[in-house]
C-alpha cells in the first residue's frame, strides 16, 4: 500500500513549485502540451517528491536525499559549448553519430547531423514541442503509463529539450546514435530533459545515452521509446560523471510483435542514481534482454527499478543485473514481472546479484512476480555475498597479488552482464571503464 499523506512541504518542493510558476510562460508546447504540463505539476504538487512511504521508492527517499532544489539550468554559454567538445570521448571508438546536449539543451554545432542515413530523422524536442510534430501527436505521453510516478510527472511539467528520433519502417541505421548529455560545470543546476524515440516496423537501430553530469547537478531525464513490430533495437544507458549529482532517469518502452529489444544500464558516477524502466509487451512473440551493471564506492546510492508488463502471450524476457559495492555504498534492485491473464506462453526470468567488497556496503534486492496466467515459465532469484575466498586463494597461490586477484574476480562477475552487448567497440569501452574503476581502488 502507498501512503500519500505528506507532512509540510520541503524546501526542495517549494523551490520546484516556484521554478515551475516562473518558467511556465516560456516552456515550449501548444495548448495540449501546456495542459499536460499543468496536470502533471498538479499531480506532483499533491504528491510531492517520491518518499519511503511509496512502496516503489521505499529505498530511495528523495524527500530525504534532496535537501534543496537547484535553479533551473539556463542556455549554455559559449565557454560551456567549447568545453563540451570532448564530451563522450570515452566512447570515441564506437564510430557513433554524436548528438550533444549541454544542461539539457540541444547544441547543433557540436552534433553530427550531416549525411543522415535514409529513414533516420533527428530533431530537437524543444523545436518539436514548440512547432508541432506528428510524432508528438501520436506518441508523446502515451507510450507506457507509469502509474502516477512523481518523478515523471515533475519531468513532464518542467521538460525543456531532448531528442526526437525516428527510424522509418524497413530502415537500418548502421552507425549507433549517441546522445551525449553533459553539464556546463559553471554552477549546480536542475535539468529536465525529455526524449522520444520511435523505431518503426522492421527497422533496426542502436541508441546509446551517455550522461556525464558532475558537481551537485540534479537531473531528471525521461525517454519514451516505441519499438515497432519486427524491429530490432539495442539501447545502452551510461551514468558517469563525478561529484554529488542526483540523477533520476526513467525509460518507458513499448515492444511490438516479434520485435527484439536489448537494454543495458551502466552506473559508475553520481551520488544518487535512480534508473527506472517501465516496459510493456504490446505484441506477441517479442524477445527482450534487460541487463545492468553498477560499480559503486564511497557513499554512492544507485537504484535500478523495473516493471515489465507481459500484456500479451508468447513473449520472452531475461533480466540480469550485477552490482559491485565498496566502502559505504548502497545498491538497490527492485524488479517486477507482471503476466496478464491473456499472456499465456510467457517465458520470463529475472536475476540480481550483488558483490560486497566492504562490510559497510549495503545491498537491497527485491525481485517480484505477479502472474495471472497459468501456462507460463517464470522465475526470479537474488544473491548477495562477498568474493569467493577459495577462488581468491587459488589466484594468489599462483603468484597474483591480492588486489589484482580481487580485480580479476570482479571483472569476471561484471563481465557476465557486459558481454551480452553486441557492439564490440562499446563492449570493450565499458570493460575498460570497469578496469579503470578497479585500478583506482587498488
Amino acid at each position: 500500500m502507498n501512503a500519500n499523506v505528506l507532512s509540510a512541504k520541503t524546501e526542495a518542493e517549494l523551490t520546484l513549485a516556484k521554478a515551475y510558476a516562473s518558467a511556465k510562460p516560456n516552456l515550449p508546447g501548444d495548448r495540449k502540451i501546456q495542459a499536460l504540463r499543468e496536470a502533471a505539476f498538479r499531480h506532483f504538487d499533491a504528491q510531492g517528491l517520491p518518499h519511503r512511504r511509496i512502496e516503489e521508492w521505499k529505498y530511495t527517499d528523495l524527500r530525504t536525499l534532496m535537501h534543496d532544489a537547484k535553479p533551473l539550468a539556463g542556455a549554455p554559454s559559449a565557454a560551456s559549448r567549447a568545453q563540451a567538445k570532448n564530451a563522450g570521448q570515452l566512447l570515441a571508438a564506437m564510430d557513433a553519430r554524436r548528438i550533444v546536449f549541454i544542461d539539457g539543451a540541444f547544441v547543433p554545432e557540436l552534433s553530427d547531423l550531416s549525411g543522415l542515413e535514409k529513414g533516420l530523422t533527428i530533431r530537437s524536442m524543444h523545436d518539436a514541442l514548440a512547432g508541432g510534430d506528428a510524432l508528438i501527436t501520436a506518441h508523446f505521453g502515451k507510450v507506457v503509463p507509469s502509474d502516477g510516478d512523481g518523478a515523471i510527472a515533475l519531468n513532464t511539467a518542467l521538460m525543456t529539450d531532448g531528442a526526437l528520433v525516428r527510424v522509418a519502417a524497413g530502415s537500418t541505421v548502421e552507425r549507433p546514435v549517441l546522445l551525449v548529455f553533459t553539464a556546463s560545470g559553471d554552477k549546480p543546476a536542475s535539468v529536465f530533459s525529455r526524449s522520444l524515440v520511435v523505431i518503426e516496423q522492421d527497422a533496426r537501430a542502436m541508441l546509446v545515452e551517455s550522461h556525464e553530469y558532475k558537481n551537485a547537478y540534479q537531473v531528471n531525464a525521461v525517454l519514451e521509446l516505441v519499438v515497432g513490430n519486427e524491429a530490432h533495437v539495442d539501447h545502452v544507458k551510461i551514468f558517469g560523471g563525478v561529484g554529488d549529482a542526483v540523477h533520476i532517469s526513467s525509460m518507458m518502452a513499448s515492444i511490438g510483435t516479434r520485435a527484439r529489444f536489448n537494454d543495458f544500464s551502466f552506473i559508475t558516477g553520481g551520488a544518487v542514481v535512480r534508473n527506472q524502466i517501465f516496459m510493456r509487451f504490446d505484441g506477441e512473440g517479442a524477445l527482450a534482454g534487460i541487463r545492468g551493471a553498477s560499480l559503486l564506492k564511497g557513499k554512492q546510492h544507485a537504484d535500478n527499478t523495473l516493471v515489465l508488463d507481459h500484456k500479451v502471450g508468447g513473449c520472452q524476457s531475461r533480466e540480469v543485473f550485477k552490482t559491485v559495492l565498496d566502502d559505504e555504498s548502497r545498491g538497490v534492485f527492485q524488479g517486477k514481472i507482471i503476466v496478464r491473464p491473456d499472456a499465456q506462453k510467457t517465458d520470463a526470468k529475472m536475476m540480481t546479484q550483488a558483490l560486497l567488497l566492504s562490510e559497510d556496503a549495503e545491498a537491497d534486492n527485491k525481485p517480484e512476480l505477479e502472474i495471472f496466467a497459468d501456462d507460463v515459465q517464470c522465475g526470479h532469484g537474488a544473491t548477495t555475498g562477498a568474493l569467493d575466498e577459495d577462488l581468491k586463494f587459488y589466484l594468489m597461490a599462483r603468484g597474483i597479488p591480492e588486489k589484482e586477484a580481487e580485480a580479476l574476480l570482479v571483472q569476471a562477475f561484471v563481465g557476465e552482464a557486459i558481454e551480452g552487448i553486441e557492439h564490440a567497440g562499446l563492449r570493450d569501452a565499458l570493460l575498460g571503464q570497469v578496469a579503470s574503476w578497479l585500478s583506482a581502488r587498488v
